[in-house]
């Protein structure tokens, strides 16, 4: 029996302005976007290569910007952090973490990372994999 996370709700205060940064910022492809009426509007967008998407709309009673460090895995962190600071998301360095403590730079095997949140204060984690089995 499979348990596939498919959709994960994500809380915003303008769907326009959450749609623009994810979209053509962040490189989200827009699934749907649909007005059910003059009130309701859901909009679906999925990561590059994920088998996962948000859900923009209505239906979430959690405040805008409460979801905290939702992950993204990449091959290459430098190349994804660039590529995201070109299209003009506020991301920070890359950091590793050692003893307890976040470090600049690049650490060991799954040890890479940077950050960035959405104009709600959503945050985000991108992950470095590694290339090698």
């Amino acid at each position: 029996m499979d348990f596939k996370l498919e959709v994960v709700p994500m809380p915003v205060a303008d769907l326009d302005r959450a749609k623009h940064f994810y979209a053509d910022q962040v490189g989200f492809a827009v699934d749907l976007d649909h007005r059910v009426d003059d009130k309701t509007r859901l909009i679906q967008l999925t990561p590059p290569g994920s088998g996962c998407s948000i859900f923009l709309g209505s239906g979430t009673d959690a405040e805008p910007g409460s979801i905290k460090r939702l992950q993204l895995v990449v091959d290459d962190v430098e190349a994804a952090r660039e590529l995201l600071a070109g299209r003009g998301v506020d991301i920070s360095t890359i950091q590793h973490l050692e003893d307890g403590v976040w470090l600049e730079g690049k650490g060991g095997r799954w040890n890479s990372f940077a950050f960035f949140k959405d104009p709600d204060g959503n945050t985000w984690t991108l992950q470095e994999r590694p290339t090698e089995g």
